[in-house]
């Protein structure tokens, strides 16, 4: 059994949020893998069923980021889990908009919501981080995360959201690798072709024979005919 926590601020205020993208991963999951309906649990909202042969509860905390792990901590002595059963979706300033990353454990670099965390747990659980790009400065941090992505974004946005869907059982069974190729193929897919004219083929050398110089018979005809009198 695995437990997925995304990490997010509760509330219709803070919905759209960059902030709360990790929300929006989890919600995205329980809705394309059939999960049972969201309940009031852990001081979260939580969800159960399957990615491919794999039990996964599905947890969104309530508790507001910076206390996050609060509700994490309380879903994990439930069932009885350990960190390593873990993997928290988070977003992640220091990642380009539409990235992903799989992190095996490590630190918090700062987020809130790992933070809390790792006060409950420590640091031996697997996080994903979702790139939401950085604002240029710190001091315009806050501002940023805690505002909805623009209509721009939302292109990418879904196609990210989908391909964590996609690539959910993978991630549940331990594979991140396959994990990361499903959100590749959302986010970056193959081109078949590369939208350029193919270049043009060369000229094909003209072999047609030409007359010799000297005129159209030319001097090596005349030689020829002379030749052919003594045969």
């Amino acid at each position: 059994m695995k437990l997925f926590a995304g990490l997010g601020n509760p509330g219709a205020a803070y919905a759209g949020h960059r902030h709360n993208i990790g929300f929006m991963a989890i919600d995205r999951i329980a809705a394309d893998h059939g999960f049972a309906p969201w309940r009031p649990r852990f001081q979260g909202h939580a969800a159960e069923g399957r990615l491919g042969e794999d039990k996964v509860i599905l947890l969104k905390p309530q508790t507001f980021m910076n206390l996050s792990g609060q509700s994490v901590a309380e879903a994990l002595r439930f069932y009885k889990l350990t960190p390593a059963d873990l993997v928290v979706f988070h977003d992640e300033l220091d990642l380009a908009p539409g990235k992903a990353r799989v992190k095996p454990s490590g630190g918090h670099a700062g987020h809130n919501g790992l933070r809390s965390i790792h006060a409950h747990l420590g640091d031996a659980y697997a996080r994903v981080r979702l790139g939401i790009g950085h604002p240029g400065h710190k001091d315009a941090v806050a501002a940023y995360v805690l505002h909805d992505f623009a209509k721009a974004d939302q292109g990418w946005l879904d196609d990210l959201l989908r391909g964590l869907s996609d690539g959910a059982p993978a991630l549940a069974d331990g594979d991140a690798a396959r994990f990361m190729n499903a959100v590749a193929l959302r986010t970056a897919p193959p081109r078949s072709s590369t939208g350029r004219s193919a270049p043009a083929a060369p000229p094909v050398p003209d072999e047609t024979p030409r007359s010799a110089p000297g005129g159209a018979d030319g001097p090596f005809s005349a030689l020829k005919r002379l030749a052919d009198r003594f045969r």
